[in-house]
């Protein structure tokens, strides 16, 4: 049986009737999201349409911030993940890749987009971005390893942020070549940073 790409999170070992219950919320979630957006989806409307009851929402998720973050960690596989590798250029241009087809996704692109409006004044949504930005951190350095290359928080925002802007800011899509581009600037940077020892990422 072929693994779990390394950006989605793991179910928690148990009840397969539980677990299957979970997946058809968070289908439903997906589907309801893009239409009614992350305030028209209340916990009653998603109760009726997945054909659960709300205590059963609030046990899986007990705030919208912990049901937006499943959403968007636990994203529809578009099989297009990156496997590790030794080449820094590659893995880190299909990772973009992957990043940019994952909040290309309706569903995901408005539960990014929630969590982070609603950071400034919501504990639960801060936490929950930070919590994003270290598993996408950590799924990147696992994909580096065998390059013996990893990188740090500052050069992690340096790989991600210009595809950020440009989808969220720009309200345009990156193309291939914006992402060749960003990648060649990124490794530019890593290579002027590089400590005596450290592999060549060309």
């Amino acid at each position: 049986m072929p693994q779990q790409p390394l950006h989605r999170r793991q179910p928690t070992p148990g009840n397969p009737r539980v677990q299957r219950t979970r997946n058809r919320v968070l289908t439903v979630a997906r589907e309801l999201l893009p239409q009614v957006g992350p305030t028209g989806l209340t916990y009653a409307l998603l109760a009726e349409r997945a054909d659960v009851t709300r205590q059963t929402l609030y046990r899986h998720w007990p705030n919208r911030a912990a049901l937006l973050f499943d959403l968007i960690l636990e994203g529809p596989d578009l099989g297009n993940y990156p496997t590790p590798g030794s080449d820094v250029r590659t893995v880190a241009t299909d990772w973009l890749k992957s990043l940019r087809d994952g909040i290309s996704e309706p569903a995901i692109r408005t539960a990014v987009l929630a969590v982070t409006a609603q950071a400034d004044h919501d504990a639960d949504s801060a936490q929950a971005l930070v919590r994003i930005g270290q598993d996408r951190h950590a799924a990147l350095n696992k994909l580096l390893e065998p390059s013996g290359i990893q990188i740090d928080d500052a050069e992690f925002t340096l790989l991600y942020g210009p595809v950020l802007a440009r989808l969220f800011l720009d309200r345009s899509h990156p193309t291939d070549e914006f992402i060749d581009t960003v990648v060649t600037q990124w490794l530019t940077t890593l290579e002027a940073q590089q400590r005596p020892g450290t592999p060549n990422t060309s």
